[in-house]
């Protein structure tokens, strides 16, 4: 089957054609590795350049097609639907599937209806809660777009239900969470990733790695380490990744700030970490999202404290002692103090990428003859 797949090029702060990054990628090389021709339709919003990578072997078709619109040719990403429906016409899919915001959805839909196929949306957020959405009428915009989808696949349990409830959506909607690489993310030698990482080997640490911006809720941790460090003289703090000067991290002899650190060395991080802290914030966001690090660490087997916030809730209900009260400096600074001193790790099975799209494929793989017959 032939499926065009459509999506931004940037990803949390990763090229995803480059970097061959987390699910904006695997979705399609999954799919290519289960015997379809898939060609994928980037659009860069951060001027990556532009081209085409086929990475088509013995094992896979799929092709990377990249569009970018520099400095004032920004006015011409009005025009970018009718570039992407042109090239889609040339290799005529079977099916459409589009994912990463508002946008790519809206264009999926007219898309696929401009050519009468079936279309795929999927939501690895609540992009309602991104800052698209603020624009009047892109609200608007996605519910229609995700309504007259076929198939929607969403990150998280709550997500879904917000589908079906608050959308009416009337195509399958089946929750899909992000996972993560199983071979890079596993349990491993903790001193020996200390000693990698500069740190010392006596010492505990807590941590975590990810967009340090007060809007991911990363105001509470900061808050939290003032009590730790006062109560728990040889416990420090790690953290890396970017952030806004106006919410800069801690310092301290006790605060290690990594930068922003590969996807290789954040595996590193959580097998060094004593105990790995996820935090967010109780907004429409938070609530229907799946960070992607709560699968990270766990694949690490670190112990966690994490918000008490939508999806976390369902992950963690075998151990609500790792669950701390969204935006509550002292609820965390307790549940971490108490996780340092008798750690309790949440075993959860984690599937990798294969296993995932091996479930969703069917429902894909099944859209072109429904389509056909209805």
């Amino acid at each position: 089957m032939k499926i065009a797949f459509l999506c931004k090029r940037q990803y949390m702060s990763k090229d995803v054609i480059l970097d061959k990054y987390a699910r904006l990628y695997e979705i399609p090389n999954q799919l290519a590795l289960l015997g379809h021709h898939v060609e994928c339709f980037c659009l860069s919003y951060q001027s990556h350049s532009e081209g085409r990578w086929d990475e088509s072997n013995e094992s896979k078709t799929l092709v990377w097609h990249s569009k970018s619109y520099k400095g004032v040719k920004k006015v011409g990403l009005i025009t970018y639907p009718i570039l992407l429906l042109q090239r889609l016409k040339k290799i005529q899919p079977d099916v459409i599937v589009a994912a990463s915001d508002i946008p790519h959805i809206a264009w999926g839909a007219w898309c696929a209806r401009k050519l009468n196929i079936p279309f795929v949306a999927d939501l690895y957020d609540n992009f309602e809660g991104f800052g698209q959405a603020k624009i009047l009428g892109m609200k608007t915009l996605l519910r229609k777009a995700v309504c007259r989808a076929d198939l929607i696949t969403t990150t998280s349990q709550p997500l879904a239900e917000l589908v079906k409830h608050a959308y009416g959506a009337q195509g399958k909607v089946i929750s899909m969470p992000s996972t993560v690489d199983t071979k890079i993310f596993v349990s491993n030698n903790k001193s020996e990733a200390k000693k990698l990482l500069g740190l010392q080997s006596d010492c505990i640490y807590i941590g975590t790695a990810g967009g340090l911006y007060r809007d991911k809720g990363v105001d509470v941790i900061y808050q939290a380490w003032k009590i730790i460090e006062k109560h728990m003289p040889n416990v420090h703090l790690v953290i890396a990744g970017p952030y806004n000067d106006n919410c800069p991290p801690p310092e301290g002899e006790r605060v290690h700030y990594l930068g922003s650190l590969t996807h290789s060395k954040i595996a590193m991080l959580f097998q060094a970490l004593d105990v790995g802290i996820i935090s967010i914030l109780d907004t429409p966001f938070g609530r229907y999202c799946f960070p992607q690090k709560a699968y990270e660490m766990l694949a690490c087997q670190l112990p966690v404290v994490v918000a008490n916030v939508g999806e976390m809730n369902y992950l963690f209900k075998q151990t609500p002692q790792s669950l701390f009260e969204a935006g509550n400096a002292q609820d965390l600074a307790n549940k971490l103090m108490k996780q340092i001193q008798s750690p309790v790790q949440n075993h959860v099975f984690i599937e990798d990428w294969t296993g995932v799209i091996q479930q969703i494929e069917p429902h894909i793989s099944s859209l072109k003859e429904s389509f056909r017959l209805s």
